[in-house]
């Protein structure tokens, strides 16, 4: 690893801590402001809801100038096309995002952005060209086959992170490791992409400079259009290099199981599908009378334990874990399961 990267990774922690510290005031001046108005917010007062345009801003700056002063993101598997992508459907996440939190926008608007997001970075290249075979070798995949998985990949990862976002530090942890484990992924015998681990500890860096403020107890939020982006981002990551679709799904299994039983039970209440409430585990967690730091660092724990596998397991293994996983997420969540109508 050259040790001229510490200066982008540096700079992006930087800006994202400075950046996040102005947007608390922005934030407050402009209106974007969420209030503890239900019963599953805890937070007292008003917090800001612009974290994620400090995190997009910090990155996209980093980004930009390694691309115009060195060729070290764009000499492998990655292109300028595929930067331009994932920069110009960030964008489109954090206007939709912003409409979102100052207007409150309907279910049926409010994913139209997201999904015009992941249709962008598909567009300009982004995407899954081979898979792996679990008993060696891989299969190579079509161009419009690669288009519909990559586009319901980054829409499935936009919304991990967003329903995620029920506790301060939650969201913004569990993706600081997702990335840190597939930038050490990338930098592996195996994989050997130094541009793919350079981007992956750039995004890490502004997921962190954000997580400064957003510690319980959090004084910003990311905002609808941040929890979007920071899942779209290891989104992108896990497929814009190579293939490590299994080390985020590793990383992250815990919250997507969490969403696929939550949507289970609610459709089994009878209740909204998409409704907040506190179905999710982190919130039942917290009713068992669990601190919120302490659930955030088991989710930490948990997340690093099965990102650290992925860098020493081979896919048929990571296959087997992912599948102990959900049977012990099944037995937990049923065990912990109340059926409410909220």
């Amino acid at each position: 690893m050259p040790s001229w990267w510490i200066y982008p990774v540096l700079l992006s922690f930087l800006f994202s801590l400075l950046l996040c510290d102005w947007a608390r005031a922005l934030g407050r001046k402009f209106g974007f402001i969420d209030e503890p108005k239900v019963a599953r917010k805890t937070h007292k007062g008003g917090v800001s809801t612009l974290g994620g345009v400090g995190i997009f801003i910090s990155i996209s700056i980093v980004l930009i100038g390694v691309l115009l002063f060195s060729d070290e993101l764009s000499s492998g598997a990655m292109q300028n096309q595929h930067f331009v992508g994932y920069l110009l459907g960030g964008l489109i996440l954090m206007i939709g995002g912003l409409a979102d939190d100052k207007f409150n926008l309907r279910a049926r608007y409010s994913i139209l952005f997201p999904i015009i997001a992941a249709l962008v970075a598909a567009g300009f290249g982004i995407g899954v060209s081979k898979i792996t075979n679990p008993l060696g070798g891989f299969f190579e995949i079509g161009e419009i086959f690669s288009f519909g998985i990559t586009f319901v990949w980054l829409l499935g990862m936009t919304y991990v992170t967003k329903l995620l976002d029920g506790l301060d530090g939650l969201s913004s942890g569990v993706s600081s490791v997702a990335g840190l484990m597939m930038g050490a992924l990338a930098l592996s015998v195996a994989f050997y992409q130094p541009d793919s681990a350079l981007l992956a500890f750039i995004m890490v860096a502004g997921f962190l400079g954000y997580l400064v403020w957003n510690w319980s107890p959090a004084s910003i939020y990311y905002g609808e259009a941040g929890s979007t982006f920071v899942g779209y981002s290891i989104g992108v990551l896990a497929v814009i290099g190579g293939g490590k679709i299994a080390t985020a799904l590793l990383v992250m299994a815990i919250p997507l199981f969490d969403i696929i039983f939550v949507l289970w039970d609610r459709y089994r209440c009878g209740s909204p599908l998409f409704a907040g409430d506190r179905r999710h585990l982190h919130f039942r967690l917290r009713d068992l009378g669990l601190s919120t730091r302490s659930i955030v660092l088991i989710y930490y724990a948990v997340a690093l334990i099965f990102g650290l596998t992925t860098l020493i397991f081979a896919s048929w293994q990571k296959l087997l874990v992912l599948g102990i996983l959900f049977i012990a997420m099944l037995v937990s969540i049923f065990t912990l399961q109340k059926c409410q109508k909220i």
